[in-house]
């Protein structure tokens, strides 16, 4: 799925106000790390992480680890902080604009 810039900067308006759900850290990205992003995404569509594991190279490799393991789409990356959305099939909770 892919977002238009209108969608995606909707979903970065609506990830301004959240907070960081899952917090990754020095153990970095583990099976218990990304089955509780797998249940943050299918709940909230749209949630925040923090990944704080080293250079920006790393942590470059992990987002993009997470993406495909998950099969979530990045709304955004800014330091520390990534926004991810991934469409719930069943209970869409966020509405996009088209």
């Amino acid at each position: 799925m892919e977002l238009k810039n209108n969608q995606q900067k909707h979903l970065r308006s609506l990830a301004h106000q959240l907070n960081p759900v899952v917090r990754i850290g020095q153990h970095g990205l583990t099976e218990n790390v990304v089955s509780e992003i797998e249940l943050a995404l299918n709940h909230h569509e749209l949630i925040k992480l923090k990944v704080n594991v080293g250079d920006r190279a790393a942590r470059d490799g992990v987002i993009s680890s997470i993406i495909q393991q998950t099969g979530a789409i990045l709304v955004q990356s800014i330091g520390n902080v990534a926004v991810l959305f991934r469409r719930n099939p069943k209970k869409p909770v966020i509405e996009l604009p088209r």
